[in-house]
């Protein structure tokens, strides 16, 4: 099985980074789409990790993972 998802990485007002994983993103999604998102993201300011908010979007990528699920069952 086939997962895809989306890992956005910001930087907090206190210097450190966070993420936000967003799963099953379009297939046909660009970066400059997934780039809109995050500036949003940013200016509206609605998201905080211990206390901080995101201050900057620093990078993003969409990760792919295949999962071969076995049935054990003895």
């Amino acid at each position: 099985m086939e997962e895809k998802k989306i890992v956005m990485y910001f930087k907090k007002t206190d210097g450190k980074n966070m993420s936000i994983s967003i799963e099953d993103p379009k297939d046909d999604v660009t970066e400059q789409q997934i780039k809109a998102a995050m500036d949003l993201v940013v200016s509206k300011d609605v998201f905080m990790k211990g206390n901080y908010g995101i201050e900057s979007a620093v990078k993003a990528q969409i990760v792919t993972t295949n999962t071969t699920v076995y049935d054990l069952v003895l």
